[in-house]
């Protein structure tokens, strides 16, 4: 089974990807640095590694929606 693209989470709309920022020392395991900006439907993805960046209360992040609708529910 194909494990699905990594999707980080971003507060700012102008990204940064070298597809190895995350690992120490791994700038050569990754791709050339693109910068990405992200868009109304509120993610982008990375063109070389997929990596998908999900603007923070956007459109696009499930995660705020999914909190907001526990507190709808609480209430």
């Amino acid at each position: 089974m194909i494990q699905p693209p990594e999707t980080v989470r971003v507060t700012k709309t102008r990204v940064a990807c070298d597809g190895a920022s995350d690992i120490p020392g791994g700038a050569a395991l990754g791709h050339p640095r693109v910068f990405l900006e992200i868009d109304e439907k509120g993610y982008v993805e990375c063109g070389y590694c997929d990596r998908r960046f999900v603007l923070i209360g956007g459109p696009a992040d499930i995660s705020s929606q999914y909190n907001e609708d526990e507190g709808a529910q609480a209430a």
